[in-house]
């Protein structure tokens, strides 16, 4: 192992996002790190979050240094297939600690210290460190007037950093001020409560301030967050995103821009710099998991400058197309996560936030492009040369697009699910809103609202995006099930898209197929056949049925491993039931980068009420999920670090 080289390539990734960091900063002004539904000139420069990226900036810059100088004088040379894979799984281990530390030094808060549950079960967060128990109940003795006013504090706020005044408490509880003042006073001095609520001014005024203590982002929450923005799994702990004083624009920005970084590849720019060495394509291949023919060109980097170059127009041309309903700032953030099938939103309700048919359209279509292979889609905006008439090659080019056959499966799944959820949801009242039968509204527009919604949460779960327009844990069981299935699934190789690809489960039906058929033909020998092509790579059929079995274990052991040492104060007291299908759906929705699963980690929720040792183990599936599992697994192998070659 030449551990200068790595070194050497390790340095060049903590540069880079040195320079992402600081590229963010941009966006604490408050002209150009605004939202849609903000006035900017209410919003104030971010001092927090600037330093926290700037701080960041510093240990990146400063862990860059010291790599460079112990390389030495090395610049790339004796690069092979070992050190490639030592600097592609080293590489997202580092990006993951530096990509997390501007939530730790800006002081980004993601969940209220106190959880309520009814006037007699109180639950307050641990604020010492606990590998398993987060969440402490205590038996208060909580009166009616007492439990109303401290909800109203915990969830009325529109900026909990802001709290919430006594007048406006009153109007919302429905007490006098003088009752919600004493009430206050009563709250302040509960030995479990009082050190958890602060009063910032008179609490004889009606305009003094009442707010809730907020939980800060540790390094298990930010390496997390780091991990699932890289990774492009769009799971999140941030509960509050709309809340300046708790999370930055500049911050929400960086957020986002890992996302744009996870999904180009880090590795991608060694590519470029490698050309088509053989260190080149196992950086590449080791980055970008599922079988796929494109990984085996000599032609590396052109491949590499291709892939590249699409992901930053098609990152373009939507960020433009959402302007239109968007501006600059949501317009990138849901760019950046759209195109890198990550999920992150600058709003709590993701993409439900601006109610418009044109955006959820818009990002619909973009999606089902990110799933999709590159090279296919290079195949349409680029016209190959010929003695043919312009017109005539790029029909034949669509043709030889369309007749791809891991995107006709792709696409099938999509309409085929996409029907199922609508009819489904049709007969189940999934798609009804408050309001529809006085209104009058028939079935003409739920079914628009079946095909708006239906499509995008689909086409959302299958490409590992995770963005949300519907409550679909609110949807029923069949339709809720059929996306859970469609969590396994993933995108086309070669594309942003996670999970475990389409073109691995067409093998593996085919290759089960075949061994069924061994059984009573044992003398036939059919060669494995993917559309019209023919693959007789015995090492690729060894591969597609190992990764299968170890996707089967590792969801297992992980799932096991969860129940066992998740405390049941995660769960509120009515949904402890749902206990095993909710760490389920966060191991498959980790596992697979899609982000929201079901229950607990649901659309409209989060994994911010998980204990810290959960959330590292989440932290490691979603690297998993991200490269390729084998060339990750075999950095913890002894004999892989100490052997030469």
């Amino acid at each position: 192992m030449n551990y200068r080289v790595v070194s050497y390539f390790l340095s060049i990734v903590c540069f880079f996002v040195a320079a992402a960091m600081t590229f963010c900063c941009l966006f604490a002004m408050p002209w150009l790190g605004h939202r849609s539904n903000e006035d900017y000139s209410q919003l104030s420069f971010e001092s927090d979050g600037v330093r926290g990226l700037l701080s960041s900036v510093a240990v990146s810059l400063l862990v860059g240094f010291l790599l460079r100088h112990w390389a030495k004088d090395n610049r790339g040379d004796g690069l092979y297939r070992k050190e490639s894979m030592a600097t592609v799984g080293l590489s997202w281990v580092i990006v993951t600690i530096l990509g997390g530390l501007p939530y730790i030094i800006a002081g980004v808060k993601y969940a209220p210290t106190i959880r309520l549950e009814n006037a007699q079960y109180v639950e307050v967060y641990e604020h010492a460190f606990h590998w398993r128990q987060n969440w402490s109940s205590y038996d208060l003795e909580l009166t009616e007037g007492q439990f109303q006013v401290l909800d109203s504090i915990i969830n009325d706020p529109v900026y909990p950093s802001q709290g919430i005044s006594v007048a406006e408490l009153s109007e919302s509880t429905a007490l006098e001020v003088a009752v919600v003042q004493t009430t206050i006073a009563e709250l302040q001095n509960l030995p479990s409560i009082s050190d958890k609520l602060d009063v910032q001014g008179d609490i004889d005024q009606a305009s003094a301030r009442v707010l809730v203590e907020w939980i800060s982002m540790r390094i298990g929450d930010a390496m997390f967050e780091s991990q699932s923005g890289f990774s492009t799994t769009g799971a999140t702990v941030i509960s509050k995103l709309e809340d300046p004083g708790f999370v930055p624009h500049c911050i929400l920005f960086w957020r986002s821009t890992t996302h744009f970084l996870g999904g180009l590849g880090i590795i991608v720019l060694f590519v470029v710099l490698l050309g088509g060495s053989s260190a080149g394509k196992a950086l590449m291949r080791a980055e970008m998991p599922g079988p796929t023919k494109e990984g085996n060109t000599p032609r590396m980097q052109h491949a590499a400058w291709r892939f590249g170059g699409l992901y930053i127009a098609l990152n373009t041309a939507l960020t433009i197309l959402l302007l239109f309903d968007m501006n600059l700032f949501d317009a990138l953030c849901h760019a950046f996560g759209t195109m890198a099938t990550g999920g992150f939103s600058t709003y709590d309700t993701s993409v439900k936030a601006f109610d418009s048919a044109y955006v959820d359209y818009t990002i619909t279509l973009f999606m089902v492009l990110a799933g999709t292979n590159f090279a296919l889609l290079y195949l349409l905006v680029i016209l190959r040369a010929g003695n043919e008439s312009r017109f005539v090659r790029w029909k034949e080019q669509i043709r030889q697009v369309f007749r791809d056959y891991e995107l006709r499966v792709y696409l099938g799944i999509i309409t085929v699910v996409t029907l199922l959820v609508m009819l489904y949801g049709l007969s189940y009242g999934d798609w009804d809103l408050a309001g529809d039968e006085a209104a009058g509204v028939g079935l003409p527009e739920k079914l628009m609202r079946s095909i708006r919604y239906g499509l995008f949460q689909v086409v959302a779960i299958i490409t590992t995006t995770g963005f949300g327009t519907h409550d679909f844990d609110q949807w029923n069981e069949f339709g809720r099930a059929l996306l859970l299935g469609l969590m396994f699934v993933g995108g086309c190789a070669g594309s942003t898209g996670g999970g475990m690809k389409v073109i691995r489960h067409i093998l593996f039906v085919k290759i089960l197929r075949q061994e069924v058929e061994h059984l009573y033909h044992p003398n036939v020998v059919r060669p494995l056949k993917f559309g019209s092509e023919t693959f007789d790579d015995k090492d690729m059929r060894r591969g597609i049925l190992a990764y299968f079995g170890f996707i089967a274990v590792l969801f297992m052991l992980t799932w096991l491993l969860v129940m066992a040492v998740e405390p049941d104060t995660t769960w509120h007291q009515e949904d402890l039931s749902n206990k095993m299908i909710d760490n389920s759906s966060a191991v498959i929705a980790t596992l697979n980068n899609i982000g929201p699963g079901i229950g607990i980690v649901g659309a409209t929720s989060n994994y911010g009420a998980y204990s810290p040792f959960s959330k590292l183990v989440f932290t490691w599936l979603m690297m998993l999920g991200r490269l390729e599992i084998f060339s990750i697994l075999i950095l913890f192998s002894p004999t892989f670090w100490l052997s030469r070659r």
